[in-house]
């Protein structure tokens, strides 16, 4: 047997409903029935996801606590993921046992209004247990209501275990007759339902992918456009500027590209491939975005240096000479 409990209160540390929940999970523990606990104050950007938790259940206890005046949003957003997204041909034989502490006024009428919500939803309600609690700690510690919340919470395996049904009520004739069910969802409502795009964490990480992929097919598009990979070796032999008896040898790793660049001058000889030349005179590191700028004249190999947008090991002096080989500002 298993029975979830729904806890629709703001978890206070006095709050009367956590006593008697606490209690009851106890009791049905110890008749080897398997708990489920659902505080929904530390899942309140997920509670509409908890109808298919419903009904998967044998019975369901509805537990929340009248501060002021009613129910509480929590325990109302769940009574609507209930009617909206619940599998109604599963909830017929789903029990429901209302469990409302008062501080306030209006236990009765929450009762009242859970029972009637859950009966037009199409599950069966139990047996209720309500109070008005002016001090929780007397109330924990009372033995003849300790005794009553005991009894309760065996009524509650009694009730499921023997399939005790109700005599039919209005609230089942008014579902049945009149209203009619939600079958079709908008794309906002099945959004909702999703157990993912609830989860903030789960949604932030599907965003960040989204525009982590957006960003590497834009930068594929982007050098297919420019002639793919011969785009980096293309751009050097196409502005090689020779200058008389000199010679260098170069290495520039491309990090966000994986690509190394060698880049051989003897006099006016010029060698461009990708590879890797860990004895180069300079070895240069960079990212394709800062490659881009060099390339289009934007900025100087230099002043990429400068600026800490490239890091450079090797000979300074040949690194300077880069910018007279190669002329990117034609």
């Amino acid at each position: 047997m298993n029975v979830n409990i729904y806890y629709g209160g703001r978890g206070l540390v006095d709050d009367p409903t956590i006593v008697v929940i606490n209690r009851i999970q106890e009791v049905l523990e110890e008749l080897n029935v398997h708990v489920t606990r659902y505080n929904l104050y530390e899942i309140k950007n997920t509670i509409t996801t908890l109808s298919q938790s419903v009904v998967e259940a044998d019975g369901v206890v509805f537990a929340t606590t009248v501060e002021w005046v009613g129910m509480g949003g929590y325990m109302q957003t769940l009574l609507d993921s209930c009617w909206l997204y619940a599998d109604k041909s599963r909830t017929s034989s789903t029990y429901m046992f209302p469990v409302v502490m008062s501080r306030a006024y209006g236990e009765r009428e929450v009762v009242t209004a859970l029972s009637n919500s859950w009966e037009i939803i199409g599950g069966v309600v139990g047996e209720s247990l309500s109070a008005y609690v002016d001090d929780t700690t007397d109330f924990e510690f009372n033995n003849e209501y300790k005794e009553i919340i005991e009894k309760y919470a065996e009524n509650i395996y009694r009730t499921i275990s023997k399939g005790l049904r109700n005599l039919p009520s209005s609230s089942q004739t008014i579902r049945k007759n009149v209203i009619k069910e939600v079958v079709n969802f908008t794309p906002q409502e099945s959004e909702q339902l999703s157990k993912y795009a609830s989860d903030d964490e789960f949604v932030k990480t599907q965003k960040e992918d989204i525009e982590s992929l957006a960003s590497i097919y834009k930068e594929l598009l982007s050098d297919e456009q420019n002639g793919g990979d011969d785009y980096y070796l293309s751009v050097f032999r196409n502005h090689f500027k020779p200058q008389l008896n000199y010679n260098g040898r170069y290495m520039f790793m491309i990090s966000d590209k994986d690509k190394n660049i060698i880049v051989n001058v003897q006099g006016s000889n010029l060698t461009v491939e990708f590879g890797q030349d860990m004895e180069a005179d300079v070895i240069g590191k960079m990212s394709k975005e800062t490659f881009d700028r060099i390339v289009q004249g934007r900025i100087t190999f230099h002043r990429a240096f400068m600026t800490g947008d490239m890091t450079a090991k090797g000979n300074f002096r040949t690194l300077r000479m880069l910018d007279e080989v190669f002329n990117f500002e034609d």
